[in-house]
């Protein structure tokens, strides 16, 4: 296990070298998107159309933040993760279309993610459930929002963060994944046991 500090936008040398159980704190620009984003970011590729942010090194953080407005700034509440696998069957094609790098969330994602993640050169990072407001600690500011007409949560915001984290590599550009060599081990151990 190796410990990294990396500033989005991230490049994709950067992203190549992280292992699965690699630590690694983010600073620089990060966004939210929850399921409709991903939907809209990709009707956007597909009719030709460019998002309103850049998308070239990304850092897509699957979250809905509770955010309050103070005298017209947006802050950020919390900001903990919502799970993953909600976005599997976006993902994919979402990584088509967009030079993504990174992708923090909780719960992992599928095979079909992780073969998408090595062919574009990116990773999926679990931040833990639970430290919600941990995770709001480490946005500097709200750098501005867009699409508030999804709703508060499923909106993009993009946030300034720094030393987000502890990010945990779980799954890494070469294709492997931490939750399918858990399940995998778990499942020798069984067995062992039932051997016994």
């Amino acid at each position: 296990m190796v410990e990294y500090k990396l500033t989005a936008p991230l490049k994709e040398e950067d992203v190549r070298k992280l292992n699965i159980e690699d630590v690694v704190y983010v600073s620089g620009v990060i966004y939210t998107a929850r399921d409709m984003a991903h939907r809209r970011l990709i009707e956007l590729a597909e009719k030709g159309q460019k998002p309103p942010v850049q998308m070239d090194g990304a850092v897509i953080y699957h979250a809905g933040p509770v955010v309050r407005k103070l005298d017209e700034e947006w802050e950020i509440v919390s900001a903990g993760p919502t799970t993953s696998s909600r976005m599997n069957k976006a993902t994919p094609v979402l990584l088509k279309y967009y030079p993504v790098r990174m992708i923090i969330g909780k719960g992992g994602m599928s095979r079909e993610v992780a073969e998408a993640l090595k062919e574009r050169g990116a990773v999926y990072c679990h931040y833990t459930g639970g430290a919600a407001v941990l995770a709001a600690k480490c946005v500097k500011r709200v750098v501005k929002v867009e699409w508030l007409d999804l709703g508060v949560p499923e909106a993009l915001w993009v946030l300034e963060v720094e030393d987000f984290g502890p990010l945990i590599v779980t799954m890494d550009s070469q294709g492997n994944s931490l939750y399918e060599k858990l399940e995998i081990e778990v499942k020798e151990r069984i067995k062992s046991m039932l051997r016994r």
